[in-house]
């Protein structure tokens, strides 16, 4: 008998603390199947996995090897493409803009956001460049798709880069800016919202020239101001480079003339690109806008290039520190050097893998 009464003693101890601690260390939720808690924890990890992306802004000027790197950059699984500014540097803008747009078309990607900057600059790019951006609107592999019928008034530049850099800040998620045309749209921003700043991660910016000739060319521009050390990019507003190298403080990559010139429009890169346009969309339409350049002697894929840092950064060399500065005034305007006392920068100078590069560029365009 003394052993019923034990029993019930212990099955009524345990009612007890059932009622007092009903959720307890050891408690099963019976109501999920086997193994969905850790299916949950899956997912969890997947969605971390895709945070860790590179949340991207491209800051344009609107030639045909930006929309090269436009193209390349919507291959990219390592970025999210959050949207493009455009100003009208080396490009026409209304053909720059509704050239991107046809491509985006092209491509069933409409939803990435596309918008004008206002900004201008000191030294204006020769209208026998900013004349490609022209080419690239009319090719014949755009030609049955339709300029967006509700530009102008275009979406502006500013305001579209802006609330990007807001959310990146009010999500503590800061974004890569990737640009391959003057520093002045992102200079004239941060100097009208120096609290934007918090929202940059980096700055990967094509420009200038550290131990190679610049790119100014005495048979486009008078001979008085083409001096021999400035590249396009630094000396369209050497003014907001002077600016962007004071007065910001977020990591800076630079893609100089040194490492871009390696990336050259080969023959052979051409012959691959032809060869996989026949079955590829993507292919085809880059092998289009190289067509329209390929004569030019002094072309080299400088922005797409720049692009590929993004996905394979291991392509070339490791970056080297400089303090650089920008000479604003005489006839070395535009010229970026070395100076003890300048801003720090990381500098790509060498691509260490040039098969790796165009290999790379080729397998992202075979697709549909």
């Amino acid at each position: 008998m003394k052993y019923v009464r034990f029993i019930f003693s212990a099955i009524f101890f345990i009612l007890v603390l059932l009622a007092f601690f009903p959720g307890g260390a050891v408690a099963v939720n019976f109501s999920e199947a086997p193994g969905e808690s850790i299916a949950k924890t899956a997912t969890s990890d997947d969605t971390t996995l895709t945070s860790t992306r590179d949340r991207l802004f491209f800051i344009s000027g609107g030639t045909s090897d930006d929309a090269a790197a436009s193209i390349l950059l919507l291959t990219m699984d390592e970025i999210d493409f959050l949207g493009m500014e455009i100003s009208n540097s080396d490009c026409i803008y209304t053909y720059a803009m509704q050239g991107e747009w046809k491509i985006l078309s092209y491509l069933q990607k409409t939803h990435i956001p596309v918008a004008l900057s206002n900004a201008r600059g000191f030294n204006a790019f020769p209208w026998s460049y900013r004349n490609d951006s022209y080419l690239v609107w009319k090719s014949e592999v755009l030609k049955d798709f339709s300029n967006n019928l509700t530009w102008p008034p275009y979406p502006s530049g500013e305001f579209l880069l802006q609330n990007v850099l807001k959310t990146a800040i009010r999500t503590n998620k800061p974004v890569t800016l990737l640009v391959t045309e003057p520093i002045t749209p992102l200079s004239n921003l941060l100097r009208d919202n120096p609290t934007l700043n918090k929202g940059i991660k980096r700055v990967i910016w094509m420009g200038g020239a550290i131990h190679v000739s610049g790119n100014l060319d005495p048979k486009t521009i008078p001979t008085e101001i083409a001096n021999e050390k400035a590249e396009w990019n630094a000396f369209w507003d050497p003014y907001a480079v002077d600016w962007f190298f004071k007065n910001t403080s977020f990591p800076i990559i630079l893609f100089p003339l040194d490492v871009t010139n390696q990336a050259k429009l080969t023959d052979s890169f051409m012959k691959s690109l032809e060869k996989q346009s026949v079955q590829y969309r993507y292919s085809t339409l880059v092998y289009s806008l190289y067509s329209l350049v390929q004569d030019q002697p002094y072309f080299a894929m400088w922005n797409t290039l720049t692009s590929v840092y993004l996905a394979r950064p291991g392509l070339f060399d490791t970056p080297i520190p400089m303090r650089l500065r920008i000479t604003t005034e005489g006839y070395l305007q535009g010229t970026i050097s070395e100076a003890f006392n300048g801003r720090l920068v990381d500098v790509i100078l060498n691509l260490r893998d040039s098969e790796g590069f165009y290999d790379y560029f080729l397998e992202q365009l075979q697709r549909n």
